[in-house]
């Protein structure tokens, strides 16, 4: 898998979308108490709830998923190339 930047930049992406998901279910969970994103002020927040969240802000969050996931798969490639870079000057040295 060292090779495949896709791959890589793919499975960063999902990691991302899970560690996501279940930092927001212990929040859920936990309630206000562990809201850590509460408590740090400096951060920026998207201001969607469940009463603001319309058809515009579905698209809005599915073109930021997917500018995410171009922006990981083009990370991998850049790693990848990288990685071949480097072993291309070690084998000739």
């Amino acid at each position: 898998m060292r090779f495949n930047g896709v791959k890589q930049g793919v499975a960063v992406w999902v990691w991302s979308i899970v560690i996501a998901a279940v930092v927001a279910i212990l929040a859920a969970v936990g309630g206000s108490q562990f809201d850590i994103l509460a408590r740090l002020n400096g951060l920026p927040r998207l201001p969607i709830n469940e009463s603001t969240l319309t058809v515009v802000g579905i698209i809005t969050a599915l073109v930021a998923l997917a500018a995410a996931l171009i922006g990981a798969i083009l990370g991998g490639l850049a790693g990848m190339r990288y990685q071949r870079k480097i072993d291309r000057i070690d084998f000739q040295q």
